[in-house]
């Protein structure tokens, strides 16, 4: 089942964001669970936030995956939304 996490980054967590940002890409390697994933940007082109689409068996499972995420317990975002999503187009 495909859930979308939507994730807000705290403000001014950048260096947050760069310093965890190896250890993420890893994370998602690793897990192999991610199908998209990007960041949101501001006006100015800052990342400010994710957008990861994960299929996992359960939404149980894609909350474990999100708090796993070096992102995550770095403590960068300051929500994250877990839905439900299904694929229609590309």
């Amino acid at each position: 089942m495909l859930f979308a996490l939507i994730c807000s980054d705290r403000p001014g967590a950048t260096d947050i964001r760069k310093q965890n940002r190896d250890a993420h890409l890893a994370y998602i390697e690793e897990t192999g669970v991610v199908t998209q994933a990007g960041p949101f940007l501001d006006a100015g082109g800052e990342m400010v936030g994710s957008l990861v689409v994960i299929d996992v068996d359960t939404r149980a499972d894609a909350e474990d995956w999100a708090a796993g995420d070096p992102y995550a317990r770095a403590g960068l975002f300051e929500k994250v939304e877990i839905r439900a999503w299904r694929k229609v187009i590309g």
